[in-house]
């Protein structure tokens, strides 16, 4: 556990305590895409310094939120523990909390795979989801994001890893969107489809541009009330 102690007897207090040392949730949100090598989680957090990826992954080892085991092919990974797992609706709760405050990014800030997928899990509504298969670019990110019958399963394609919440299904999808960090707008109900395309913040680049109606529809943060 972090060496930190607020002295609190409290179920936030401990929390916090596990959890909320710089870096751990995100080391956490990663995880909860799939099992990750160290160098993937570096990777993936390209400014976390070596030492303190180290020392926050043996923190949540001894917390019992994250686990190293060995993985056909890839050696010894880091994947997180069913106590760990557990964090995955506060963390797409949390998600959609601080989607609110985003605004536009700062110079310097990344799009990696593994937050693109978190944040269509966070966008997913089940309840209004349209079946879909897209293609999602974002930067030098790449996704295909299926949806059938109220499921959502996200494949990466670049850079690869195997899909999260189903089987990935043969063929080509429907249709391929590319789009910058102004796709926030869409999925936050700030533009509608067309207009998002008339101002190139999406381009559909393949498929009819009905898709991105049945997207918008299906990934939407709606604004909390102040």
């Amino acid at each position: 556990m972090a060496a930190r102690s607020y002295g609190q007897y409290c179920g936030v207090t401990t929390a916090v305590e596990l959890i909320g040392e710089r870096w751990a949730l995100l080391i956490v949100r990663d995880l909860l895409v799939g099992p990750r090598r160290y160098t993937d989680l570096k990777q993936g957090l390209p400014r976390i310094p070596t030492n303190i990826l180290s020392t926050r992954l043996k923190e949540l080892q001894e917390g019992g939120i994250v686990r190293r085991v060995p993985l056909h092919g890839c050696g010894l990974v880091y994947e997180l523990t069913p106590y760990g797992r557990a964090l995955e609706p506060v963390m797409l709760a949390l998600g959609r909390w601080g989607f609110q405050a985003m605004g536009d990014p700062d110079e310097g800030d990344v799009i990696t795979p593994d937050s693109l997928t978190m944040a269509l899990r966070t966008a997913f509504r089940a309840e209004h989801a349209q079946d879909l298969d897209v293609e999602l670019h974002v930067g030098d990110v790449a996704l295909r994001a299926i949806v059938h019958d109220g499921a959502l399963t996200v494949a990466q394609l670049a850079p690869p890893a195997p899909p999260v919440g189903g089987v990935l299904p043969p063929g080509d999808p429907e249709a391929v969107l590319v789009a910058g960090p102004g796709i926030r707008r869409v999925i936050g109900g700030e533009v509608s489809p067309a207009e998002a395309i008339a101002q190139d913040l999406v381009a559909v680049v393949r498929g009819e541009e009905r898709i991105l109606g049945a997207f918008a529809q299906t990934f939407h943060i709606p604004r909390l009330a102040a």
